[in-house]
């Protein structure tokens, strides 16, 4: 069903100004220029995207956005039924995710695509069904306190492990671990973060959901993970884990934990600046505290020789294209280890072993645990989903690492990527899926069409080339 007239609008305009920011991207110094395909002229000199390949790309987002948005009636906690429909964002304009998954929510609303109306009740209803006291799970698994969960069925029922749609009881346990995926309450943090900096509405943060603010609500997610006490790092065993990061929620990851430590970073960072909209200056004082030691421990703990940077410290800790990329866009590390991951980012690129048709696997080729799998500890087939397929969802990063040491070569990938979105558009007919959630050329392997993060994410993190 269409969302209001009212708020398609909001969204054009958003839209509107959106592609003109990403028009006017220009690399400093740059002299090379590529042309795409599809009929578009080359990019201006020094500038990213051409102006057509800009508008086509937030054209494309904003039908991927229409086609994943269903509007339900929510059954909330109190058994009460919402009396107006509501809009849900699923991962995808397909059939592959009938729920509201909370990443792939917070992963998008720096698109500016998504509507303030939308962000909120994204925002209210997760807070809604933060977990409030210990919840021990016939399989041994637990859900703590703060638990944010992975994701939120349609009939309002939370889902806090990846690995089933709607099996209450069932969750958990097993190779999805004993405890709900580490990345989720730091996205809510930044879907609350982000509100706000939109908005200017800090007052939100003092809404009282379930007897607890809404404030509270981001510090009791922020402490759910399980850290090292000396680093800061999110940090698991064999008893504590759970899922580092939702697109590696089938792989088993022990030790300190890269994406989940650098998602707390940030974490922390925006909940100092919202501490300090409610005039709590002392706690922003600590939250900065805990940002920086964070911050020394990522430089720390997970750089190798090569200088990308390894996934975890014990199971499954294979070089990390993802994580990699990921920290040097969030401007996690300090500037030398900035510029060596950027650089070894830059030469994995070049050598052919992370990207393929302007998508990124998540462990470069070259680096696989062995013949038979990419990461050491997953049940998935080699060659497929998490287990090494190709993925558009972290293309953004990787270009904006590489912009850092070779704006023409980053220029190259970013002219690849449209150029797969270009071919494979979803809106030319039922055979056709780009975005798709993940691709490989191994018998033409594609999962989950119109994916909402594989354009979300890039188009956000394209826009801020340095």
């Amino acid at each position: 069903m269409p969302v209001s007239a009212a708020s398609r609008e909001m969204r054009l305009r958003a839209a509107r100004i959106l592609m003109q920011t990403i028009v006017l991207i220009v690399f400093a110094n740059s002299t090379v220029s590529c042309t795409t395909s599809g009929g578009s002229s080359p990019p201006a000199q020094g500038a990213l995207l051409s102006a057509e390949d800009a508008q086509f790309l937030e054209g494309l987002a904003e039908a991927v956005l229409d086609a994943a948005r269903v509007q339900v009636s929510v059954t909330t906690a109190d058994g009460q039924s919402s009396p107006t429909e509501q809009t849900f964002i699923r991962p995808s304009g397909g059939d592959g995710y009938p729920a509201f998954w909370i990443r792939n929510v917070a992963m998008s609303v720096d698109s500016g695509l998504i509507t303030l109306e939308e962000q909120r009740y994204a925002l209210m209803l997760t807070a809604l069904h933060q977990q409030d006291g210990t919840m021990l799970l016939p399989n041994g698994a637990r859900v703590p306190v703060g638990a944010i969960p992975d994701h939120i069925t349609f009939r309002g029922v939370p889902i806090f492990f990846p690995g089933t749609l709607d099996d209450y009881a069932g969750q958990g346990g097993g190779s999805w671990g004993n405890y709900p995926c580490f990345d989720n309450p730091y996205f809510f943090i930044h879907m609350a973060y982000s509100f706000v900096q939109q908005t200017g509405d800090a007052a939100i943060l003092n809404t009282n959901v379930r007897k607890k603010t809404l404030l509270k609500r981001l510090q009791l997610a922020y402490s759910m993970p399980p850290h090292d006490p000396e680093s800061g790092l999110v940090s698991c065993t064999d008893v504590t884990r759970g899922a580092n990061f939702g697109f590696v929620d089938t792989v088993e990851q022990t030790g300190d934990l890269l994406i989940s430590s650098v998602l707390k970073q940030r974490a922390a960072l925006q909940l100092a600046k919202l501490m300090e909209a409610t005039g709590n200056s002392l706690a922003a004082e600590l939250y900065r505290e805990d940002a920086a030691h964070i911050r020394d421990g990522i430089a720390t703990s997970f750089p190798l020789d090569s200088g990308l940077f390894r996934a975890s410290t014990g199971r499954s800790a294979q070089p990390d294209v993802w994580g990699t990329a990921l920290a040097v866009y969030l401007q996690t590390l300090p500037s030398d280890l900035e510029i060596s991951a950027s650089t070894a980012l830059a030469d994995a690129y070049r050598s052919g072993t992370i990207a393929w048709n302007g998508l990124i696997r998540h462990v470069p080729t070259d680096a696989d645990f062995s013949g038979d799998t990419m990461w050491e500890s997953t049940p998935t087939e080699k060659n497929r989903h998490q287990n090494g397929a190709y993925w558009a969802t972290p293309t953004g990063w990787v270009v904006n690492a590489i912009a850092r040491v070779n704006p023409g070569l980053s220029q190259k990938l970013a002219g690849e990527y449209i150029a797969t979105l270009r071919e494979g558009d979803f809106r030319k007919g039922k055979h056709q899926g780009e975005p798709w959630e993940c691709a490989h050329p191994k018998g033409n392997y594609q999962a989950n069409k119109a994916f909402i993060t594989s354009v979300t994410a890039p188009l956000s993190s394209l826009r801020s080339i340095p």
